[in-house]
């Protein structure tokens, strides 16, 4: 017999609320997506829509640090000159 990994339950996540204010529909949605867009939910759909190799998960993951350590390094050179 294989001894097989139990995959471990979790708790449910609390679920996202959000309040509709005054019969505003239009901004109830649009604190609706940032709050989505925060999670990570577009990101990873975007991810799943067509599969991608190791690879190019990798290009893109070291592309991506990159650009992070630019940004960082563009801020530190506006705050203190150098």
């Amino acid at each position: 017999m294989k001894n097989y990994k139990r995959r471990e339950r979790t708790a449910k996540e609390p679920s996202m609320k959000i309040y509709v204010r005054n019969n505003d529909i239009n901004g109830a949605i649009r604190i609706l997506k940032k709050k989505l867009m925060k999670d990570g939910l577009f990101q990873e759909l975007r991810e799943r829509t067509s599969y991608s190799t190791r690879g190019e998960k990798r290009r893109r993951a070291k592309a991506a640090g990159i650009r992070r350590f630019q940004r960082k390094m563009d801020k530190r050179k506006q705050e203190l000159g150098y």
